[in-house]
């Protein structure tokens, strides 16, 4: 059972980064004009609200067993959980607004790897205590954990945020059927992600965008909050 505190750790950040980015598309909407979320019981923060068979609990796990059972330890982890419900349409601008209700989720995410970047510093130096190492590693896998979640969200296809936003900024004429995609967003993502990896050789984006989106920027977080050095 020595793996129990490791993935207690991981499960408590994901829980945490997926439960408060789809409470801030619901805050952002219904503060921009839209209670759908709320009179759906939807704007809330139990987690078991915002659950999704397949990218909260069967995408995640694959993942979990095959990194497991392939190498022994768990490199790279990526899910999403249910969209939060937004009628457009009630918001005060519509598509200005969508663009914000998108981008509030990765903001979120964002703002919570700041904090736990800043919640790192008085943990750092010399120490045996298990319950501050374990605190350590929660906080450390907060940081990246939620600069996945919204670089992954930020990728450019509906219905992930990042298409969402870029629907709302086209022109009408190109973005309305650019968001028509969403309904094939799945199978885009799912095949981009993980069938093109098993065809192409080297091809790899998750951890591409980890490598060379999530770490820097998890780096200059640090920096920004005095881990430099």
């Amino acid at each position: 059972m020595d793996w129990l505190p490791d993935f207690a750790a991981a499960a408590l950040a994901a829980i945490l980064a997926i439960t408060l980015h789809e409470a801030a598309h619901g805050y952002a909407a219904r503060a921009l004009g839209d209670d759908t979320a709320a009179r759906l019981g939807r704007l809330s923060l139990n987690p078991l609200r915002h659950v999704d068979p397949v990218g909260t609990l069967l995408i995640p796990g694959f993942l979990l067993v095959s990194q497991l059972l392939a190498v022994g330890r768990v490199d790279v982890m990526f899910g999403w959980a249910k969209p939060v419900p937004v009628d457009v349409s009630r918001l005060r601008n519509p598509r200005f607004g969508m663009v914000l209700v998108a981008a509030a989720g990765p903001a979120m995410n964002v703002v919570i790897a700041f904090a736990a970047a800043i919640l790192l510093h008085p943990l750092q130096g010399p120490g045996t205590d298990n319950v501050m190492d374990w605190v350590e590693q929660f906080l450390l896998l907060s940081l990246i954990g939620n600069l996945v979640l919204a670089a992954f969200n930020l990728l450019p296809i509906p219905p992930l945020d990042g298409g969402r936003i870029v629907g709302g900024l086209l022109p009408s004429a190109i973005g309305l059927p650019y968001l028509r995609l969403e309904r094939f967003g799945l199978f885009i993502v799912l095949g981009l992600l993980f069938l093109l990896p098993m065809l192409v050789p080297g091809f790899d984006p998750l951890r591409s965008l980890v490598a060379r989106v999530v770490f820097p920027v998890a780096r200059g977080i640090l920096d920004i909050t005095g881990h430099s050095g």
